[in-house]
């Protein structure tokens, strides 16, 4: 199994499920099994950081960039949110991952805001001027 873990990955997704559901455990890979679970928590957590980032970027363009606002904006504001929200139903033990993710997940939308909009970074707070609460709210803009 270790082989085709290295040679084609779908085929041991495959392979690994079948041995699963047939319970032949000693014939799993279980090292890599086991990689590729804790990667799919990594995977959830990077998803709600990218989430967050993209709905901080766009609340700061918002907020700072008036004449600007379009509709695409307001899309991606709104599919942030939802994104975050139904990672967060698929897997409720995330719930506090945006609060510990919302000043790194800032700074990152802060630096990306200040190259989009041709604006000096130094405009922009240097801490997260918005409460998670607002941030996540459907119904809020800054």
């Amino acid at each position: 199994m270790n082989e085709t873990y290295l040679a084609d990955f779908n085929s041991w997704i495959d392979q690994t499920a079948q041995l699963l559901r047939e319970r032949r455990w000693h014939e799993i890979d279980v090292e890599h099994l086991i990689e590729e679970v804790e990667d799919l928590g990594k995977s959830e957590r990077r998803g709600i950081a990218s989430q967050l980032t993209r709905l901080l970027l766009h609340l700061l363009k918002w907020q700072y960039q008036p004449q600007r606002r379009s509709d695409s904006w307001l899309d991606s504001i709104t599919d942030a949110r939802t994104q975050i929200e139904l990672a967060i139903e698929d897997s409720p033990s995330l719930k506090n991952y945006p609060a510990e993710q919302l000043e790194e997940s800032y700074q990152r939308a802060r630096r990306q805001a200040a190259k989009q909009t041709s604006v000096q970074v130094s405009v922009f707070p240097e801490e997260c001027p918005y409460p998670l609460e607002l941030v996540l709210d459907e119904d809020w803009l800054p």
